[in-house]
């Protein structure tokens, strides 16, 4: 399994769909399991979960912060 490409996938998924966003803010590890369909192992499971809220609050940030660009740009 490509740990980077499932974080990715789930991520997009977060971010594009509300439903699925609440129930991983609630309870991000059987989300994601349910999501991917399996039962991973804790450690796993743990990276996956830090990797999709990185990923996903790194892009919201990006998109607050692209309506700003224009404000500290040069004249």
């Amino acid at each position: 399994m490509d740990i980077k490409a499932k974080i990715e996938e789930i991520a997009d998924k977060v971010k594009n769909d509300p439903d699925i966003a609440s129930k991983f803010q609630k309870e991000p590890i059987k989300t994601i399991e349910g999501i991917l369909g399996v039962d991973l192992p804790d450690d796993v499971i743990n990276q996956v979960v830090d990797g999709v809220k990185a990923k996903v609050n790194i892009d919201g940030l990006k998109d607050k912060l692209g309506g700003l660009g224009g404000l500290f740009g040069a004249k």
